[in-house]
């Protein structure tokens, strides 16, 4: 692994660690704020569910796996933007394809 600029690190680890907390935050708010807010809620309808029993069935784990998915590609681009995963050029792609 190559050396990072320190001022870089920062900046890569102050991203990373402010995306984590968008996740878990959209984790908590799933998770709990909408049990706590469940009376309110219950006028509101997902496939024919009331929104607080269709969160706690399924859409929590629904909402968890679509987050892991957008922290893969988001991660990638983050990478790929602090250049930690090797830019590849058209010659070693056409030759590894040959």
């Amino acid at each position: 692994m190559k050396k990072m600029d320190p001022q870089k690190a920062r900046a890569y680890f102050r991203l990373r660690t402010m995306m984590i907390c968008i996740y878990l935050g959209i984790g908590a708010l799933v998770s709990f704020v909408v049990v706590l807010a469940a009376e309110s809620l219950q006028s509101f309808t997902v496939m024919g569910l009331p929104l607080p029993y269709y969160m706690g069935a399924q859409g929590a784990v629904l909402t968890f796996i679509v987050l892991l998915f957008f922290n893969a590609m988001i991660s990638d681009m983050v990478d790929k933007k602090f250049g930690l995963i090797p830019k590849q050029n058209s010659e070693q792609k056409s030759a590894v394809n040959e």
